[in-house]
């Protein structure tokens, strides 16, 4: 099982570290990648292993980010709810979706026992349709959270109906691997930014299995629209970029670069470099590494 979660710290490195080193400590969970970002004040972990050491090891960094992070001072250019922002479990290899999705239920409802944080369920896991997209269950953030709460569709699966007063909320389900894809544009504009991720987007009308928003990268005077891949092999990431170049070229404006955050399938490589090149009837199987580890 691979789980992915969000911490909201990407600044204080000593903290980060703490965050992490559960994942380090615990036997049976291998620590795969980790990455901060600055301007998102976010921190991504990457980790695999069995259902009952990963429950434990994401359980231990759930309790110190819980201590360590305090929503009433974070600022960050990404949208959150929670000390821990998200947990999503994946499904890998020797499980299923069901396995994904009963581990999360156990995480929650341990979450909530153990440090009294509003649990609610999301993506394969939700219990109601309205519950399905994180976006929808983290509109509002930290701060509208406080009211949001106490409304009866948003009462949490697990834990009380009341915001953690510095650790808010957090979302926990099942999903299939998600690739986090950010593209960067010449200009400081966040309207431009937020024009495009706006068009791209799937609830905008653009492309299917895409979630996007605009960033501002203040450090290199630039901008970025922020994308998730919610479903790599039906909307590849060179769709998302070519659509980003075409909506850029309505400002004036051009893309600078683009970054992967965490880890990604060979999959969604391959078939963008495939596009690119404009191979012919390319296939995984013709990948060196790929047949090495078969």
């Amino acid at each position: 099982m691979e789980c992915v979660p969000n911490f909201s710290e990407g600044r204080d490195k000593a903290k980060i570290e703490r965050i992490v080193e559960p994942f380090r400590q615990t036997k049976g969970v291998k620590l795969l990648d980790y990455s901060n970002d600055e301007d998102h004040n976010r921190l991504v972990v990457t980790v695999v292993g069995e259902p009952e050491p990963l429950k434990d090891a994401v359980l231990a960094a759930i309790g110190v980010a819980v201590k360590e992070i305090d929503l009433n001072h974070h600022q960050g250019q990404h949208p959150r709810m929670g000390a821990v922002d998200v947990v999503p479990f994946i499904p890998i290899k020797g499980c299923t979706t069901d396995d994904a999705i009963e581990l999360s239920k156990e995480v929650g409802a341990k979450v909530a026992e153990l440090y009294n944080v509003p649990v609610f369920l999301y993506e394969k896991s939700a219990t109601a349709p309205h519950r399905e997209n994180l976006a929808a269950i983290r509109k509002g953030e930290f701060e509208g959270m406080a009211e949001k709460i106490k409304q009866p569709e948003w009462q949490p699966d697990f834990g009380p109906a009341e915001r953690h007063p510095t650790a808010g909320t957090v979302a926990i389900g099942a999903r299939m691997p998600l690739v986090a894809y950010n593209i960067n544009l010449n200009t400081p504009s966040l309207e431009i930014a937020h024009g495009i991720a706006k068009r791209i987007r799937f609830i905008g009308g653009g492309l299917r299995y895409c979630k996007a928003m605009g960033v501002e990268l203040k450090d290199r005077g630039i901008t970025q629209v922020s994308i998730n891949m919610t479903d790599f092999t039906r909307t590849h990431l060179y769709q998302a970029m070519e659509m980003v170049r075409m909506e850029a070229r309505r400002y004036g404006v051009s893309v600078v670069g683009s970054e992967i955050i965490g880890l990604v399938p060979m999959e969604a490589l391959i078939d963008t470099a495939s596009y690119y090149l404009g191979l012919e009837g390319f296939s995984t199987s013709q990948v060196l590494e790929s047949r090495i580890m078969e």
